[in-house]
């Protein structure tokens, strides 16, 4: 809090700000967006719209800084000054009243990816399939968002599901383990992911949507679009924007100069239509309130399954047989060793690589739960071998002399005294465990977090993650209130 008041303290006025020689242009850009913007072989950022951003500067003496940013934040990147403006193969259509925006540079639409012999050749046979986008995507836009065509709508109302994913490799990656039937994309992005990926994959003659892209500035910053925006046209008068456009093959969908497109430019309102407080926080809740659901449903069923399943993994752990012994340091090596989110991708997606199985949409909620699961019971197991190497071992001497088995020792001498040492440890991971339900997004699964960053995305906005952080902190406070209740009910 002491944070936001010092930076609205010393907040000046720079939403219309012109660059001079020798200042930084800073440009966001989704790196695995290709061939606008992504990274080649040689580990360097590439693509049209960054070979057009590197001639802006150079004619007007700026330093180009290549700033990958992730989609769903970008309009708080752009906002906050850390961005000076959104070059990707950025769509104006459904945005006109959201950014301060050069004219159309390239002509764009929308295109439905499918596998060769899925026998969907028309947009009418994606009815009763399973169809993904990415996260606040023009894909998206067409389909769901208020400009959206009615044949489109209903067109999505036919489909099984329509999935997000935060990008095009996910996409790509379920569209060949058969989890998804469909991609919808830009055309330009289209083409090079199915040229690059072999014969796999065709387009659909049909297209979704038509749209335009433009360079997006803050609101009110035409001092600096009005520069770019000069320097494109001497460009397009030279001629070397045609030779960017001819480098990456884009001569179909360059539009730079043409009439009418500087329709949006011409046609913007500085002043952008605000909600009340009171109503905007209750459309947020109630959009919320679905991954709110997605939320507690993993973190409660990762419970269920991960503390019984980690005290198996503890007998393993510590049984004399060393073949046991070893499986059980190897598994709990590599889960607490490597990222949970690769360990989601190898659960959803291992059983199509390795095994040729193919996935329906529903195993993806069951791979969330299972991944979660075996991740969590690897932590947990640990921390009970600790408790039960913690309790004293006169506690075993004392239960044989009484005549105990070695059931009944651990049951009701071992055991109780063991919750009452690891309860602390436990409690952290159960609330770790919250927050790492927003990973869930890894497989295309919608949970709270996700949904508050698209819903961010769409308003331009960062009220609703902070909605999503008050949620986090509250579910958090109560996991924390009940076990300390606990403990202190187990100090006897």
């Amino acid at each position: 809090m002491a944070g936001v008041i010092t930076g609205c303290g010393s907040k000046k006025n720079d939403s219309n700000v012109a660059k001079n020689s020798g200042d930084t242009f800073t440009v966001g850009f989704d790196a695995e967006f290709p061939p606008y913007g992504y990274k080649d072989d040689s580990g360097e950022y590439v693509g049209f719209d960054l070979d057009l951003a590197a001639e802006v500067c150079s004619r007007n003496g700026w330093t180009l800084v290549k700033q990958p940013i992730e989609w769903e934040s970008k309009d708080m990147e752009l906002n906050s000054g850390m961005i000076d403006c959104i070059w990707n193969g950025f769509t104006m259509d459904g945005r006109e009243k959201e950014y301060t925006w050069s004219t159309a540079y390239v002509d764009n639409s929308q295109v439905v990816v499918v596998k060769k012999n899925s026998g969907i050749t028309k947009l009418s046979d994606l009815a009763g399939k399973n169809v993904i986008v990415q996260s606040d995507s023009s894909a998206l836009a067409a389909f769901t968002g208020e400009d959206a065509d009615e044949e489109n709508i209903r067109l999505a109302a036919s489909f099984k599901s329509l999935q997000q994913v935060g990008d095009y490799n996910s996409a790509f990656l379920n569209l060949d383990a058969g989890s998804a039937d469909a991609v919808c994309m830009d055309i330009g992005v289209a083409k090079y992911e199915v040229e690059s990926r072999g014969d796999t994959f065709t387009i659909l003659n049909e297209h979704v949507s038509s749209e335009e892209y433009g360079v997006g500035f803050k609101k009110g910053n035409t001092q600096l679009r009005n520069q770019v925006q000069e320097t494109l046209e001497e460009m397009l008068a030279d001629g070397s924007f045609d030779s960017i456009v001819q480098k990456w093959g884009l001569e179909e969908s360059a539009c730079l100069g043409q009439p009418g497109t500087d329709s949006v430019m011409k046609a913007e309102d500085t002043v952008k239509e605000k909600t009340g407080f009171l109503d905007n926080m209750l459309d947020i809740l109630r959009q919320l309130l679905s991954g709110m659901l997605a939320s507690l449903g993993i973190f409660v069923l990762t419970l269920i399954f991960s503390l019984p399943l980690g005290l198996v993994i503890t007998f393993i752990r510590r049984s004399k047989l060393k073949v046991l012994n070893w499986i059980a340091r190897i598994y709990i090596s590599i889960m607490r060793g490597t990222p949970l989110m690769l360990q989601l991708l190898v659960v959803f997606f291992g059983p199509y690589y390795l095994f040729g199985m193919s996935l329906s949409n529903s195993y993806r909620f069951y791979a969330v739960i299972i991944g979660f699961s075996l991740n969590y019971a690897a932590y947990f197991a640990e921390i009970y071998r600790s408790g039960i190497e913690a309790v004293p071992k006169g506690q075993y001497e004392a239960a044989a002399v009484l005549g105990y088995s070695r059931t009944q020792t651990f049951v009701r001498i071992i055991f109780p005294q063991m919750v009452k040492i690891v309860l602390p440890p436990v409690t952290n991971e159960v609330i770790t465990l919250v927050k790492d339900t927003s990973l869930a997004f890894a497989l295309a699964y919608t949970e709270m977090f996700t949904l508050a960053k698209q819903i961010a995305a769409a308003q331009t906005s960062i009220m609703p993650l902070f909605v999503a952080g008050l949620f986090y902190y509250i579910f958090n406070f109560v996991v924390a209130y009940g076990m300390e209740k606990l403990e202190n009910k187990m100090k006897y």
